[in-house]
Parts: C-alpha cells; structure tokens; sequence
C-alpha cells in the first residue's frame, strides 16, 4: 500500500480513493498510462489509519522535501479530520523545519464534511490548489460530474473565498484543453473576484 510517494522533490500524501467527481480529463481515468498517478500501487485497497499514515512520513527524511502534498488518487479532504491531525502531529514534531504543506483538492471540503472548514485550516496549511476548471456552472458539472450537481461549483466558490482569509496561498486551476481565450479570461475574472489567483495547466494525453 502506498501511502506517501515522492514526486518532483515534493512527498505526496495518498489517503484515500473517495471522490464525489469523476472529471472527464482526471489522470485516475487511466488517460495518461504510463504516468505516476496511474501506477497500480496508488490505488488502495483500504484506507491507512493515521498511525500508518505517520508512521509512513517519519520513515522518510521529512524535512528534506521542497513540499508535502496531500493529492492521491482520491479527494484528500474526504479524509480531513485526518489530514489535519497527520499536520499537527508533523508541525509538534519538526516546527519551523517542516516544509510547506499544500491541499490538492477539488473544492468540496465543506460541502464533503458537512460544515465549514476553512477556519481549521488556519495555521496548518500553506497552499490550497483547487480544481476550477470551467467558467459556469453548467460547464463544470459537465466537465466534473459532481454527484451533488451544480450546488459543487457554488460550494466550490465559496470554499475558495473563505479559505483565503486562512491559508496564505489560494490558487485556482483550470486546464486549457478545449478552453476558449475568453473563457479563460472568465475564469481569471472568477479567481480575482474570490481574492485568489488562477494557474492555467497543460492537458496531459496518453
């Protein structure tokens, strides 16, 4: 089972497969053979406690990556309650010397957990990356297929929104496959809006 990996100098964190989206260009489709986050071993057979999950980070030299990234083949925050404790336990140990932590997420985690998290977040996580991928409603759920429908994109803006004021970096994404000028200009107008900043990413075909 492989719980954390090492990619680009950064430690990835894989907590679990949950995903409440199945996006039309997501690597987990198997669209990219060949790449790291199609490899048999990311995929879990079972979910690792947090002891495991430790127990897997101190088994590496911690502090030696640029970045810890909690992004596996699954929505990370479905597993939040643990990821922030795995955070705490880093931070008690290491202080100043841990390196930055960031969330790959797709922007539900309040809508996943039932609550608001952003303020959990305050002090622990470094960057937040999320998923914005499409400049309306209607475009997301067609690209995304969230399984609560249009309420994931508003979920998704307002996660974005409130998270700023918590984490010191907030970055929206969007991959330029089949993206018009004008709607990545839309998108760029959403992100600014929100108070963050948007990344546009390259589309990676098999």
């Amino acid at each position: 089972m492989t719980i954390t990996y090492e990619y680009e100098g950064a430690l990835y964190v894989n907590l679990t497969n949950r995903c409440n989206c199945a996006c039309e260009f997501c690597l987990r489709q198997g669209q990219a053979q060949g790449s790291i986050y199609t490899e048999d071993s990311l995929w879990l057979d079972r979910e690792p406690s947090r002891e495991e999950a430790l127990d897997s980070f101190l088994s590496r030299d911690v502090c030696s990556y640029r970045e810890i990234v909690f992004c596996g083949y699954g929505e990370p925050t479905y597993r939040l309650d643990d990821l922030l404790w795995l955070v705490d336990q880093l931070k008690e140990r290491f202080g100043a010397a841990l390196p930055p932590v960031r969330i790959n997420t797709n922007g539900h985690a309040s809508l996943i957990n039932g609550r608001d998290v952003c303020s959990e977040l305050h002090g622990r996580i470094d960057t937040l990356s999320i998923s914005l991928n499409a400049s309306n409603a209607a475009d997301y759920v067609a690209l995304c297929h969230p399984v609560q429908g249009e309420a994931a994109w508003q979920a998704m803006l307002d996660f974005a929104r409130e998270s700023a004021a918590h984490v010191p970096h907030v970055v929206m994404t969007i991959v330029d496959k089949d993206k018009t000028p004008e709607e990545i200009k839309t998108c760029r107008q959403i992100a600014e809006e929100l108070g963050v900043t948007l990344r546009v990413r390259s589309f990676i075909d098999s």
